[in-house]
């Protein structure tokens, strides 16, 4: 699925009316299981995909609740938090909304949200690592995981087998020879492997793989982590990546990786699951051969494990504000649990946990990104993450390691210096 993730962050000025009207709602002893009115704001994702869903979750509450009204109203990704951001400062808050998973940190921080039961959730214990993350604030629960999307490579297979590479790669050591040979039959203007130098999810997926990570926590407070020797072997193994296999502007980012492969110049690409099928779709595909040529796979990493990938996706969350908590607690488990996660698995997306993870590795339409998602990792629910992500730290880091600017050793000391500086800011 594509779409942009945002940061919440600005939100200041709405959190203040929170504060001060958070005795209006969702205060006292009841917390709305009584209420008659329940208002669920959701993403066009549902309204266009999966409307039998949330019909489904509908008739479940109001089976239990025998007279309730829910209404819906839908949302594109780009408009949603400016209008949710002025609605919070209102008495008029929905009761559920639909969340970017790296959205949710902005408003967890500043209390946008009620704290939620997580055993009160089906298979909450088993929600995947990613995801669990960007829910919890405090060691507290204020979401429940909707659903997710990984990363995963993806390779022509015509370019490999005219060099000699007939499957895909289960260990880094085979990737990395296949990636050669590819190179050397194409020459230095193609690149083996597409890989966008500020792409900071791909890149982190190398520190973390590493056992390195973005920044690390003790004693409740944040601090850059990039310089550790861990998170330097991701880096400088990148870095490899990139000098070897990537022969393209490396001052990009990965806003068009799928438009670049569809243009004949590269071989392989490690990206979202949806990219690889969209680069062939017969408006991007320049060659005309990308269609059933086009493959999935799981990127091996350094290591010998899988490499981490980050989760993208949306969570549910029920308003501070909300004067309907409880209710709007049954809707999310009735949308979220078994019978939903199973509806969302069919039309192609990632379950929330692992068990309904797990059968979906055994199918071969699904194996390649249920595999790659068992392995993965999240931002640090820290409180100035948002800061970090808006001064674009990390891809400043990674541009300067690119193109040569700066070593690796000194870029990531910057990027650490100046993660350290907003970091805990709340």
């Amino acid at each position: 699925m594509k779409r942009k993730l945002i940061a919440a962050i600005g939100i200041a000025g709405m959190m203040v009316s929170i504060a001060a009207c958070g005795d209006d709602k969702g205060s006292g002893d009841s917390k709305g299981t009584d209420a008659k009115e329940l208002t669920v704001w959701l993403t066009v994702d549902a309204q266009n995909n999966w409307p039998e869903l949330v019909k489904a979750a509908d008739a479940a509450v109001q089976k239990k609740h025998p007279g309730v009204k829910i209404t819906h109203e839908y949302y594109g990704w780009p408009d949603k938090n400016a209008k949710l951001d002025a609605v919070l400062a209102t008495d008029k808050a929905p009761d559920v909304v639909e969340m970017g998973n790296t959205e949710m940190l902005g408003y967890m921080v500043k209390g946008a949200f009620a704290p939620l039961d997580a055993s009160k959730f089906d298979n909450s214990s088993a929600w995947l690592d990613g995801l669990k993350a960007s829910v919890t604030y405090e060691d507290k629960t204020y979401g429940v995981p909707y659903y997710a999307g990984g990363r995963v490579a993806n390779w022509r297979k015509d370019v490999f087998a005219a060099a000699g590479v007939k499957s895909t790669p289960k260990t880094y050591a085979e990737l990395t020879a296949a990636l050669d040979k590819v190179q050397k039959k194409e020459g230095g203007k193609f690149s083996a492997w597409y890989q966008p130098t500020r792409d900071w999810y791909a890149a982190m997926s190398f520190v973390y793989d590493a056992g390195g990570s973005i920044a690390v926590e003790s004693g409740g407070q944040w601090k850059g982590n990039l310089s550790s020797a861990e998170s330097l072997k991701g880096l400088n193994e990148f870095k490899n990546v990139v000098d070897k296999y990537m022969h393209g502007d490396k001052t990009k980012d990965e806003s068009d990786r799928y438009i670049v492969y569809g243009q004949a110049k590269s071989g392989m690409i490690f990206a979202p699951a949806w990219e690889g099928a969209t680069a062939a779709a017969p408006e991007n595909d320049k060659t005309g051969k990308l269609k059933d040529n086009v493959e999935n796979f799981v990127l091996p990493g350094p290591s010998g494990k899988n490499l981490p990938v980050f989760l993208g996706g949306s969570d549910l969350a029920v308003p501070v504000k909300s004067d309907a908590q409880d209710l709007a607690a049954e809707w999310i488990n009735a949308f979220t649990g078994p019978s939903g996660q199973k509806g969302l698995m069919a039309k192609g997306n990632l379950p929330n946990n692992l068990t309904d993870l797990a059968p979906l590795k055994n199918d071969p339409a699904t194996a390649v990104p249920a595999t790659a998602a068992e392995s993965n990792w999240f931002v640090p629910m820290a409180p100035g993450w948002g800061q970090v992500e808006k001064a674009q730290v990390l891809q400043t880091m990674l541009q300067s390691i690119g193109t040569g600017k700066k070593s690796v050793e000194d870029a990531a000391k910057e990027a650490d210096a100046a993660i350290d500086k907003v970091i805990n800011t709340k």
